[in-house]
Parts: C-alpha cells; sequence; structure tokens
C-alpha cells in the first residue's frame, strides 16, 4: 500500500501514525539539506511533541540547495510529506512509525525567491541545518571561512540571486531586518566540533563581505546554539524499502532505518522561542562541549580508527568489522589509551559504560551500517574527528603508533584496492585530489601529511609521528591488516 495520508488510517499496530491532523501545524522551523540524519533525529523529536498535541506550530519545511536533493523532494511529495522509520536493534521487531513532522520542501534551483520567501516568513522562528562537514565554506586548517569559492563569489555578486546557504540565509535575514521581523535562532545539527560557533563564524563572515550593516544586525540579534547529536542512520537501501513492504505492507520510496539510540544535547540559546524540546528527551545545557568532545572523539574518531582498516580488510559493515577480534580490541585500545585521557569530565556521563555502548551499538547486525558511508569524505572527517587527538598526544608526548595507523589505513585506502584485490571507488569531492597525494609511494609521507588543509601543521612537522606513519604504511602494505595489528597489539 502506497504511503499518503489517504491510507493512513488503513495501517495498524505496532506502526504508530501521527496523532495529530496536518491542517492543525503551521510551518515554524525551516531546515536545510534533508537527509536521513535530519529525518530520523530532529524530525522524530519534533514529532514526538507534536504526537502529544504541543509544537504544532513547529511543522517543519524541508529546503533542498542542490540539485540532488530533487530526488528526496519528489520522493516525499508523493507521500504528502510522510516517511516511514524504521528502528532495528537486537530486537527483530523494531519500532515502527510514520513521521509527519516534515510539512513541505523547496528546492532553491525551483525558485530562490521562494525560498527567501519562506526563510524571512516571521513564523519560521528557527532555521537548522545538516549541510555536511565540509558544507561550512570553512578551512580545515586555519579556520577561516573560503570567501574564494566560486559559489560564494557568485552570491557576493549577485545577492539577489543566491547559491550558497549563507546566501540565502543573508538575503532572508536582511529582508527581516528591512521589515523589524525578528531574527530567527540558526542551529545546526552537523556532526562537528562547536557547531554553532562554526556557523556563527561562516555566516558573519560572509555577512561582513557582503554587507557590514546587516553582518553588526546579525550579530546582535541571531544566535547559535552549539549541539551533539547523535543517532547512527544507514543508507537507504532498496532491500530496506523491500522488508518495509513485505513485513508492514508499506510502499515508501525512501523511508529511514536507524538505531534506537538517539541522542541530543543542545545549548538553550534560542532568540525567537524553540518547541519544547526537553519534554521528548533533549538534553537542554549552559555548555555543550564536554559531551561534544565525547561524541566526536569516541564515537566519530572510533569510526575513523575501525573503518579503512576494516575497508581494506574486504569488510563492507560495520558490524564485520567488529566481529573480527584484532579490530575490536585495537578500536577498543585507541578509546581507551589514546582518546579517554584526553576527555573532561562529562556531567551525568560514565565514560567506561559510554564505551561500552559504543561498542555494542557498532556491533549492530541488524542496523548493517556500510562502512562506504564512514569511509566518504575522509579528507573533512579527519580533521575534525581524528587531528585534533592527533595534536594533542603530539603535545603530550604520548605514543603515536596506534593512532598513526588510522592515517595510514586512510592512505592505503585512497589507492582504491582491497587486500582481496577488489577496487572500489574514493567517495570523497576531494578524491582526485587526494589520490595524487598517494601516487608517488616513495613520497607518501611528504605529500600526504603535508596537506595542511587537512593536517594542519602539528603533524607534519613531528618527526616520530612521521616515522610512526611510515612503519604503518610499510606494514599494511607488506603485511596486511591482521599481522599489522597484531604487532602493535602485542
Amino acid at each position: 500500500m502506497k504511503l499518503n495520508r489517504q491510507h493512513l488510517d488503513r495501517l495498524a499496530a505496532p506502526i504508530a501514525l501521527p496523532a495529530y491532523r496536518a491542517d492543525a501545524t503551521q510551518q515554524g522551523i525551516v531546515h536545510i539539506g534533508v537527509g536521513g540524519f535530519h529525518r530520523a533525529h530532529q524530525a522524530v523529536y519534533t514529532e514526538a511533541l507534536m504526537n502529544r498535541g504541543e509544537a504544532l506550530d513547529w511543522s517543519i519545511c524541508g529546503v533542498g540547495l542542490r540539485g540532488a536533493d530533487r530526488a528526496m523532494r519528489d520522493a516525499l511529495a508523493a507521500q504528502d510529506y510522510l516517511y516511514t522509520l524504521v528502528e532495528l536493534g537486537d530486537d527483530a521487531h523494531g519500532a515502527v512509525r510514520v513521521v509527519g513532522a516534515i510539512s513541505g520542501m523547496l528546492l532553491a534551483e525551483d525558485s530562490p525567491q521562494a525560498l527567501i520567501d519562506k526563510l524571512a516568513d516571521p513564523a519560521i522562528r528557527i532555521v537548522s541545518l545538516t549541510i555536511t562537514e565540509g558544507g561550512y565554506c570553512m578551512d580545515d586548517s586555519s579556520g577561516e571561512f573560503l570567501a574564494e569559492l566560486p559559489d560564494i563569489q557568485h552570491d557576493l555578486a549577485r545577492p539577489e540571486a543566491p547559491r550558497s546557504v549563507f546566501g540565502f540565509l543573508c538575503a532572508a535575514l536582511a529582508r527581516r531586518r528591512a521589515a523589524g521581523t525578528p531574527a530567527f535562532t540558526l542551529m545546526s545539527c552537523d556532526n562537528l566540533p562547536h557547531n554553532g560557533a562554526v556557523t556563527r563564524k561562516a555566516l558573519l563572515s560572509f555577512a561582513n563581505l557582503a554587507d557590514p550593516g546587516l553582518a553588526a544586525w546579525i550579530e546582535a540579534n541571531v544566535s547559535f546554539p552549539n549541539a551533539m547529536v547523535d543517532r547512527i542512520t544507514p543508507m537507504t537501501s532498496a532491500a530496506h524499502r523491500q522488508q518495509l513492504a513485505e513485513r508492514h505492507g508499506i510502499e515508501d520510496a525512501w523511508p529511514v532505518v536507524c538505531e534506537p539510540f538517539v541522542q541530543w544535547v543542545l545549548e538553550d540559546k534560542f532568540v525567537n522561542g524553540r518547541p519544547a524540546w526537553e519534554k521528548v528527551g533533549v538534553q537542554f545545557t549552559d555548555d555543550v562541549t564536554p559531551y561534544e568532545e565525547m561524541k566526536i572523539k569516541l564515537l566519530n574518531g572510533g569510526h575513523m580508527a575501525l573503518t579503512y582498516l576494516g575497508f581494506l580488510k574486504g569488510y563492507r559493515f560495520v558490524h564485520e568489522a567488529m566481529n573480527d577480534p584484532l579490530l575490536r580490541r585495537y578500536l577498543r585500545t585507541f578509546m581507551d589509551q589514546d582518546v579517554t585521557p584526553q576527555l573532561a569530565p562529562v556531567p551525568g556521563i560514565d565514560l567506561e559504560a559510554y564505551k561500552d555502548t559504543l561498542i555494542e551499538r557498532f556491533s549492530n547486525q541488524a542496523i548493517a551500517d556500510q562502512l562506504e558511508r564512514i569511509c566518504s569524505d575522509g579528507s573533512s572527517k579527519l580533521p575534525k574527528f581524528i587531528v585534533p587527538t592527533l595534536n594533542r598526544l603530539i603535545a603530550d608526548e604520548r605514543p603515536l603508533e596506534r593512532a598513526a595507523l588510522v592515517l595510514a589505513a586512510w592512505a592505503l585506502y585512497l589507492e582504491g584496492v582491497d587486500e582481496r584485490g577488489e577496487r572500489f571507488a574514493i567517495a570523497d569531492p576531494r578524491a582526485a585530489e587526494c589520490q595524487q597525494l598517494v601516487a608517488d609511494r616513495e613520497r607518501i609521507s611528504t605529500r600526504l601529511l603535508g596537506a595542511e588543509a587537512i593536517f594542519g601543521t602539528a603533524i607534519p612537522n613531528s618527526a616520530a609521528f612521521v616515522a610512526a606513519f611510515q612503519r604503518n604504511l610499510d606494514s599494511l602494505r607488506s603485511q596486511g591488516v591482521t599481522a599489522t595489528l597484531e604487532t602493535l597489539l602485542a
């Protein structure tokens, strides 16, 4: 049965359905970058509140800035913007719910003006983002805004027809300022350190180039809460769609599958109201930093430590890599000995129990999380999830061998062939550039680690780290992943 509002009354338990009428809602949030994670996280928290009969004026208008977003818009529009969320865990019968918190979606390429109008609408009080780690136009090594990017230069020259997220935001905020409309809160939900602060710096950098007066108004009126977001959400596959149809009779063009675990820690810094998300599990705090450091260094950093080694060995799913005793032991040792000593106490969190939970989550076979998903965009992920840990290890003169293996595995991964001889494509916007850095095997240490945009300056200037990297790379080449880990963990 095709998913849409007309057929909702034909769905039965255990499928959870929206408990509110669509015509009783009003859009109060614009979310830019509608993908699996947003639909499994922020939208689900908002849905839970709406199902209580609250926050009906906080429905979400999705936005796509890229041509590739049309497929998502078309899939959702054909289903009255409903979609199915399936939680996959050890229990074979995970929760299944139909979510209706997203009530529309705009595509920038269809009408830039319609998107500016929506962002300028006084009813919109929060604009949220999942635009990926690389979408903030920031140089990873210097922390500076990349004003020279083509879309940024286009938007500075043609502010009435923007292409970039910052061009659209500034065009709308200029309208709100001129009309005396209160500003919105700009809330990043991306996985990057201090995501609110990064968003603030990027937007103000663009605004200062476009209109310094507007930049001053934004600085005084827009808030940028930092957030820690967490839920493993693999790419939706044809098998997921088929299982949903076979088990529950729902034909959904783009369902979402995710793990049962979900967490959102959010700074309570909103300038124009917010949903009462604390009623449905969101933890509000004055400072998200310790939670963010814990999650990014342990979960995301742990993913980086696992993924390239696992992929090189021929595994394609996270749980397969976790079923390898050596990889599992390496991951836990990396978390225990290299990462945990760097973390400050986290209020309300037992770090040992948290790491146990991560091991359990990574081992979740039902979710079938793809290593390819985690391998992707390494040139953007490594600077945020691994490089800070490496810099601290270097500064503290701690052992470097385990951490250097992460980069050595990435270097070998960039050659595009696993230990079984199977070739694969590198999913990274900078793939060609990165593969050039490893093309000359004799100079990889110098060329790859010397890429300041990825690794900064501390790593290439540490003779001890460069030597550890080269030893691990040589070992991976000559002996393979298993023998390298056996030697490292002996």
